[in-house]
């Protein structure tokens, strides 16, 4: 059974369906990530790019990489960050959906805090998910 998640960003200009689980579920403490989101970490969770589609605003969508081989992309009107993909490599085929942009409900008991090394120095990871990096 394929299951279906919707999302938006802020200002509801892009919208988009997943159909498939998001995998890999990662809160990422790297200084991009925080930056990008403005926040001790961002949560994401990758599915593979062909069961990404974009509903409305694939125009409004605006990218920018922050490495050689990442891309991050977010909304042009209001700047919510939507998804970060990498070029190449392994993981090229997969692309990561930022969590708190999905509108339809979803849980997940298997999650993990990443790149811990550079988190904020004010935030204490309390959870019980492991840590790495």
């Amino acid at each position: 059974m394929i299951e279906y998640f919707q999302g938006s960003c802020l200002c509801g200009a892009v919208k988009y369906e997943i159909r498939s689980r998001p995998k890999a579920l990662s809160h990422c403490h790297c200084s991009h990530c925080r930056k990008g989101h403005g926040a001790a970490f961002a949560s994401y969770g990758s599915v593979l790019r062909n069961d990404l589609h974009l509903v409305q605003g694939a125009d409004d969508i605006k990218s920018y990489s922050s490495s050689a081989s990442v891309l991050r992309q977010f909304c042009a009107h209001c700047g919510s960050s939507l998804f970060w993909s990498r070029s190449q490599g392994e993981y090229s085929d997969w692309i990561s959906i930022a969590l708190g942009t999905l509108d339809t409900p979803f849980t997940s008991e298997k999650q993990k805090h990443i790149q811990v090394i550079s988190k904020a120095p004010w935030y204490e990871i309390r959870d019980p998910w492991p840590q790495s990096g």
